[in-house]
């Protein structure tokens, strides 16, 4: 009996063998047939998971238990959004929900502009692109400003999702190592011009950092700019915290590097500056027309950034020095009290950020992964446990950040102290402690 069926080729070859074994060659063929399914994709079968969200579903298991989980895992504030510009966005007469312009709203690019003069950067509308979330800027900038297998430099550990960005856009991550022990404080500007090769084509930062914290200053920032002139390179920055720079340091744009106004690149979002994270509202500023203009041709692709996002963020400009002042001060007392306590725990190395609201810290451990894991399956303290994310995943090197963790510091100050005791707990009896060298701890 002859089978027609797709693929016969390979499957006839497969029923002969099944028919040389003496077995029935029609119900096998049958059954391998049932078994075809179109293939996904190797992009798709390599996209990286989020280190932030992939123990999610533990999560979820311990709270079905009764836990009560502290979630230091991902940068979701729980300061409110600014009552009074969702107060004004919900009087709006909205009779018909348009599209907005693909570039965004005129009226919204218009008032960034003062935004922006909060900080010294003279840009015009023009130079704002609005983007869905700083994410869909960043992917925007992957497909305009590089070729597939171009290089991008990026200081290590960085955003896990600039992983994801860069595979889906073929782009290789160049990284340039820092560690906790120098508070991830960037490496020499020689460090990052051995990184350069032919393929090199921009140098990606976030500042102040996420996941780090670190806050790069303005000398640094000139350093990055003329090594990007010299070698003709994008200088891309993701400023999305600049509000949150401590200590009295004062916050500087790569905006504001003069005759770098081909060069430079800057990602911004409202997300974590006015706790909106669902709105989905960013951008891409840059003075480069050509780039605006590679940028605006992928905006167009998908018509239209989020209309309702953009007017509650066009709200949330008018009396926001008050409202950033006090998320500032309040970031900064959570700052300080993770800080404090992680000072006082028994071999773990850690360091006082600089801006931001996030941290890195080294345990006596082996696998931060399997800490991470334990924390919810196995371990709580007063019914209580905590969610971290596992430091290796906002590596490119392997091998590193295995027995580090990050920490975002999003919770009131009360919470913070009780997330810190079951992490203090955790770590006197997790089985799979080990004992660090005496040089490895720094205070």
């Amino acid at each position: 009996m002859h089978i027609k069926f797709r693929h016969a080729k390979s499957l006839e070859g497969l029923a002969c063998q099944y028919c040389a074994l003496n077995i029935n060659h029609e119900v096998k063929a049958k059954t391998l047939l049932n078994n075809i399914m179109p293939s996904i994709s190797l992009r798709g079968q390599q996209v990286p998971l989020s280190p932030f969200r992939k123990l999610v579903r533990l999560a979820d298991a311990a709270k079905a238990m009764g836990k009560e989980v502290y979630h230091l895992n991902i940068g979701q504030p729980d300061i409110l959004t600014p009552p009074a510009a969702i107060a004004a966005f919900q009087k709006k007469d909205i009779q018909i929900l348009e599209y907005s312009d693909a570039i965004g709203i005129a009226s919204y690019r218009k008032k960034l502009t003062q935004y922006y003069q909060s900080f010294d950067i003279d840009v015009t509308a023009n130079d704002i692109l609005i983007t869905t979330g700083g994410s869909e800027g960043l992917q925007f900038l992957m497909y305009a400003c590089f070729n597939r297998g171009d290089e991008v430099i990026i200081p290590e550990p960085f955003y896990a999702n600039y992983n994801g960005f860069a595979q889906i856009a073929d782009v290789v991550i160049k990284p340039i190592t820092c560690a906790i022990e120098t508070g991830f404080a960037l490496p020499s500007i020689e460090d990052f011009e051995r990184k350069i090769t032919p393929n090199t084509k921009a140098i990606l930062i976030t500042n102040p950092n996420n996941p780090t914290g670190c806050f790069y200053d303005k000398e640094i920032l000139m350093q990055l700019g003329a090594l990007a002139k010299q070698y003709d390179l994008y200088l891309i920055a993701d400023e999305v915290y600049r509000e949150f720079c401590y200590d009295s340091q004062d916050f500087y744009s790569v905006l504001n590097l003069k005759g770098l106004e081909e060069h430079v690149v800057v990602v911004d979002s409202i997300s974590k500056r006015f706790s909106a994270c669902g709105a989905r509202v960013g951008a891409v500023v840059t003075r480069n027309e050509q780039l605006k203009t590679s940028v605006e041709k992928y905006a167009r692709l998908r018509l239209s950034p989020p209309g309702l996002g953009q007017m509650l963020a066009e709200e949330m400009i008018d009396g926001m020095y008050d409202y950033l002042m006090q998320t500032k001060a309040e970031y900064n007392r959570r700052r300080m009290t993770v800080f404090n306590r992680l000072q006082r725990m028994e071999d773990v190395v850690s360091y006082l950020p600089g801006g931001a609201f996030y941290c890195f810290a080294k345990f006596p451990i082996e696998d931060a992964d399997h800490f991470c894991e334990w924390l919810l399956t196995d371990f709580d303290y007063n019914g209580a446990t905590l969610m971290l994310s596992p430091g290796a995943g906002f590596y490119a090197t392997p091998g590193l950040g295995k027995d580090e963790v990050r920490m975002a510091y999003i919770l009131n100050t009360s919470k913070l102290e009780k997330a810190m005791d079951c992490l203090e707990q955790a770590l006197k009896v997790y089985p799979h402690k080990v004992q660090l060298p005496m040089e490895a701890r720094f205070a």
